[in-house]
């Protein structure tokens, strides 16, 4: 059958108004085959900022040549973000008012200047003040909390609460004789930067730490010295991105290290789901670091080998279908791409039902990550031990009188201390 011209431009024009407001429909969170959007967690990598520390023979050491103090954030990164909090507006605008109200989104961030500062670059985007909101018609902005909690008391987002059992098991990831093999075959590398950056490097963490400064410097149109074309992009870029994995490449890692974070966000889900969650947000943001992102990633058995850019984003949206049945949780990372790439949940798909994380992510899922974090080495021995073996027979047996030896000695340092404490002043150092 032959159709008019017309006839098929008014199909192609039927066929992409449906697309679109296809599109405008699961943007706004307007039931769709997509499901309705009930809640979002966003997590997000700082935006642009100067090298943290430069190298000794880094030609663009001085300060000088920098807007900044050293590892702040950057008139770039502070546009970066904006224009995030813009995109971020667009994409939530379902779930958030037009005017700001504290009882529909919380922001946390790292208590660093860089992600604190990015996380209000961020909220001017997507609080651009109207309406009742509009406080100083001369100023295109307004004051949002932004919450923070100590880096040294931070074991959900800044993760770097002491955990003698997650020291442990790194250390011993280290040994292991795959680490210690990708480790050895950098040497020639170590020894090329060190000898040209005036600078040991010897770990996969200090040769990130290098790539991240000549990154920045390459960013911001400095010339990098001739040495470094024979490591800079590669393979200096590889090492620093298998350094993100280090941290959470085990299950016990991931559990110590990001589970306090993933277990926060799957339990806030689950109160949204139950219709219990007080306050009754819709949208949650954490400010952190490119740590962070991989370390979520890894952590969830999504990540890539890469680095993430500077505010690389993380997305876990909970949604319902429009046909019942249990919400379900599907993660997004948008990288450097306007549009965010759809992740595939192991053994679960893009969609995985709620109930279904928690059972996919249960070796991650801490359930005392406090008591978890301060089993002794006396405990771990045991856990790690061969009993069958005569030799770590002797050697538990061993280590339990090392172990009471180290009571008794404590208890007598602890028994002294009391009887001098009336006698002595004592003080609390608290570092400003």
């Amino acid at each position: 059958m032959l159709v008019s011209r017309s006839s098929s431009r008014l199909l192609l024009v039927l066929i992409v108004a449906s697309l679109y407001v296809s599109h405008v429909q699961s943007q706004q969170g307007v039931p769709t085959e997509e499901g309705k959007l009930l809640f979002a967690h966003v997590i997000y990598r700082h935006g642009d900022r100067t090298p943290i520390e430069p190298y000794p023979n880094d030609p663009w050491k001085d300060p000088s040549h920098w807007t900044t103090g050293w590892g702040q954030l950057t008139n770039a990164g502070k546009l970066r973000h904006l224009a995030l909090g813009h995109w971020l507006r667009q994409r939530y605008s379902s779930l958030l008012g037009a005017t700001y109200a504290n009882n529909e989104i919380y922001v946390r961030s790292t208590d660093v200047d860089r992600t604190l500062m990015s996380a209000e670059s961020n909220l001017a985007g997507l609080y651009p003040p109207v309406g009742t909101d509009r406080w100083d018609p001369d100023i295109q902005w307004q004051p949002i909390p932004v919450h923070t909690v100590p880096e040294c008391l931070d074991e959900v987002l800044a993760a770097k609460k002491s955990c003698p059992a997650f020291d442990y098991a790194l250390k011993k990831y280290k040994q292991s004789d795959e680490f210690q093999a990708y480790n050895k075959s950098l040497v020639p590398l170590y020894q090329y930067v060190s000898a040209h950056a005036g600078r040991r490097i010897d770990s996969l963490t200090s040769a990130q730490n290098i790539y991240s400064c000549l990154h920045i410097e390459e960013l911001n149109n400095f010339t990098l010295p001739e040495w470094t074309k024979q490591v800079y992009p590669e393979p200096l870029r590889s090492v620093s991105a298998r350094s993100f994995s280090t941290k959470t490449n085990t299950p016990m890692l991931a559990r110590l290290k990001t589970g306090p974070l993933i277990q926060e966000m799957l339990q806030r889900f689950s109160k949204k789901a139950a219709n219990t969650l007080k306050p009754n947000r819709t949208v949650w943001i954490y400010s952190a670091h490119d740590t962070t992102v991989a370390n979520v990633l890894n952590s969830l058995r999504l990540f890539d080998l890469h680095n993430p850019p500077f505010s690389a984003c993380i997305m876990l949206e909970l949604r319902k279908s429009t046909s019942g049945g249990e919400p379900y949780v599907s993660v997004y990372y948008k990288n450097t791409t306007d549009e965010p790439e759809p992740m595939t949940i192991p053994n679960c798909g893009k969609r995985c039902p709620l109930s279904q994380m928690f059972t996919v992510y249960s070796a991650i899922l801490p359930e005392n990550w406090k008591r978890e974090c301060q089993v002794s080495i006396l405990s771990l021995t045991y856990v790690e031990a061969d009993i069958s073996s005569s030799t770590s027979v002797i050697g538990i047996v061993f280590l339990a009188m090392v172990g009471v030896l180290v009571v008794a000695l404590t208890m007598g340092a602890y028994l002294r201390r009391r009887r001098s404490y009336y006698n002595d002043k004592w003080y609390l150092r608290i570092d400003g």
